[in-house]
């Protein structure tokens, strides 16, 4: 018998944005109140207790070893890990004055700066028994819609400062209108729905937080999440819709200790990775997909999917709206009253669609599904029947290995771009040798090349049995033109020397500054991959766009009439005994690292503020930069905290900031 399980993700667009930006209000907090505390549907519960013993294979009835923060100490309370952020570089140790004196660091990812990385762990093995599946509240205000009555208390989320965060829209354009996109639970509440005006949106909620949507990013994210699915739950699992996923669990979900214990884990992995989530388990398809979004979490018995649809409203047929609205005009709102009439009058009325989703929820006519197919990892192997111990013999059998990868990776139409050799030595102890690409590359020559310069960090010991060839990382690498360059002034391709070099120093030492628009020095440059994609040009507006009368070029993002050393101190570093007079002088002589020094040639002062829309302490801090020389022709680039004049704006202490030259 098949068995369905539909997995529905209410916020899916918004809770990718708060993962994305790391917002507070997103993180997990383990003093809201789980799902798991609340009562759920009876039968749902005594399915649980039925097939509390259901699994076929023992697991002892347990967590895996050292899953603490996954065991419950009692019925129904679950465990979650603590959300702790790890520390920064500059909070290791002590700090010292010049790091709690900046007020213009660096900002970390929950204060605007880059995206914080994901990367969802499952676990393994059967759980622990629980009264019911656990909902998935990443925060208090982010699920209050989709928690009981008795769990919608709490307060709503705030930033570090305690300030109430405002309500979250994301916005997309249809046609001439931009309308909602998708909306917070908070924007919901005051009542935001998809599809209205963002005009009508701002006059009714004043001080909205509106975002563009990036519906591309929401259903390349959702594939991503069904095929970590299909390797981990069920080989079948297909997208339904923009926010759900469709599992088949026939002849899996005994292996997860049953379907209740099964569906707790998926809830709960979703919880702790931070998105809401709600799923259902029928017979069919369509009566999950309708019970996930019109009833909640619920597990349908056997052949009772009729029985459990017969209260849902129409709309969880998946119908279009015109139908929805004729079948409410004849007094015909439930699933039970329309399974009820004759099917001949329907199709007639309404046409064949309706009475095919129909006979679809009630398992009278097969809905197959749609699978996503997850790609297979790129290996090529060769064993030896006598064991290998010189470097020829690995280098003969690497340039057999490479050419077979190569027309492997030609047939996927991919280049390698990270690349893994493992010799399996006698004694079991494998041998490594790891090499990355700077861009997709599938070229046997090249490859055989970067892996003959590891072969001396290999140790046969006794003796190779097999060598194996595993594509890590691999991106599409496509048929291109040939194309002579005419141009005698473009530069040369340097992809080939990059992966030469990143060979033998790593590809983490590799990189180059990219200018950032920004005042803040420690802000106005920022590491990128050497052979990051040129940025695209700007598009041609249309004709009668105003911005096209402005003939000025771009300003660059460094001022040219203010040079700044190539290199910064990692932190500002104080100076002693300055003497300096004030408010608009350099100093005459200052002391660093205990080695006196004395100005003979000043510049500046070059006086830079905070970006007060970044950061509340930065809007009365001022810095006065000067580039000063000494006896011994040293050039350094060193700042006076304040201005000299108002004692608001800092303690006037000296940092040196940079070395030039």
């Amino acid at each position: 018998m098949q068995r369905v399980a539909a997995l529905f993700l209410p916020l899916w667009p918004i809770e990718r944005l708060w993962r994305a930006e790391a917002r507070p209000g997103a993180r997990p907090d383990p003093r809201a109140p789980s799902f798991a505390q609340a009562s759920l549907d009876p039968l749902f519960e005594a399915a649980a207790k039925e097939q509390e013993h259901a699994c076929s294979v023992p697991r002892g009835g347990g967590w895996r070893p050292g899953a603490r923060w996954a065991r419950e100490d009692e019925l129904g309370k679950v465990a979650l890990p603590p959300v702790t952020r790890p520390k920064a570089k500059h909070e290791v140790g002590r700090r010292d004055e010049a790091a709690a004196a900046n007020p213009f660091r660096p900002l970390r990812p929950d204060d605007g700066g880059a995206p914080a990385k994901f990367l969802p762990q499952l676990a393994r093995g059967g759980g622990p028994r629980l009264q019911g599946v656990v909902e998935g509240p990443t925060q208090r205000a982010s699920t209050r819609h989709a928690l009981p009555p008795s769990l919608r208390d709490g307060p709503p989320p705030r930033d570090k400062l305690g300030e109430e965060l405002p309500p979250l829209i994301t916005s997309i354009r249809n046609g001439s209108r931009i309308e909602i996109a998708a909306a917070c639970p908070a924007a919901q509440a005051l009542g935001l729905r998809s599809g209205m005006a963002v005009t009508q949106a701002r006059a009714q909620v004043p001080g909205l937080d509106i975002r563009p949507a990036d519906p591309e990013g929401d259903r390349a994210s959702l594939k991503s999440l069904a095929m970590l699915a299909a390797r981990r739950w069920s080989p079948t699992v297909a997208v339904s819709g923009e926010d759900g996923l469709l599992l088949d669990l026939s002849g899996t979900a005994h292996l997860f200790g049953g379907e209740a214990a099964m569906a707790r884990r998926i809830v709960r992995l979703l919880a702790r990775a931070g998105f809401t989530a709600r799923i259902a388990i029928a017979d069919t398809p369509g009566a999950a997909w309708a019970l996930a979004r019109f009833h909640g979490n619920y597990l349908c018995p056997p052949g009772d999917q009729a029985r459990a649809l017969a209260e849902l409203p129409t709309p969880a047929l998946r119908i279009d709206e015109a139908a929805v609205e004729l079948l409410k005009r004849l007094g015909v709102d439930r699933i039970g009253q329309l399974s009820a009439l004759p099917r001949a009058p329907l199709v007639r009325r309404f046409g064949a669609g309706v009475v095919l989703r129909l006979d679809q929820a009630l398992g009278h006519i097969a809905e197959p599904l749609d699978p996503v197919i997850p790609p297979e990892a790129i290996a090529v192997q060769q064993r030896f029947a006598e064991p290998i111990a010189t470097a020829e013999a690995i280098e003969h059998w690497l340039g057999t290995l490479v050419p077979r990868l190569a027309a492997a990776l030609e047939a996927e139409g991919l280049g390698v771009q990270a690349l893994e050799c493992i010799a399996e030595r006698i004694d079991g102890v494998p041998q490594r040798i790891r090499i990355g690409l700077a861009r997709p590359n599938r070229d046997p020559a090249h490859l055989l090349r970067l892996l003959k310069r590891r072969i001396e960090d290999v140790e046969p010991g006794y003796g190779i049995d097999a060598i194996t060839l595993h594509v890590r990382r691999a991106g599409v690498l496509g048929p291109e033109p040939m194309v002579e360059r005419l141009d005698e002034e473009a530069g040369p391709d340097i992809a080939t020397l990059v992966d030469t070099l990143a060979t033998r120093i790593g590809q983490r030492r590799m990189w180059r500054m990219r200018p950032v628009e920004s005042d803040v020095p420690e802000r106005a440059a920022t590491r990128m991959p050497v052979l990051d994609p040129p940025v695209r040009a700007a598009q041609a507006g249309k004709r009668d766009d105003i911005r096209q009368l402005d003939r000025n070029p771009p300003l660059p993002p460094w001022h040219p009439g203010w040079p700044k050393p190539a290199r910064l101190l990692a932190r500002p570093e104080r100076l002693d005994h300055v003497m300096a007079e004030l408010p608009d002088h350099a100093p005459r002589r200052f002391t660093w690292r205990g080695l006196a020094h004395r100005v003979v040639h000043a510049d500046g002062p070059e006086r830079i503020q905070g970006e007060w829309w970044k950061r509340g302490a930065e809007r009365l801090s001022v810095r006065d930069y000067f580039r000063v020389e000494d006896e011994a022709g040293r050039r350094y680039w060193l700042f006076r905290a304040g201005d000299g004049e108002r004692a608001m704006t800092g303690d006037l202490s000296w940092y040196l900031h940079g070395v030039f030259g």
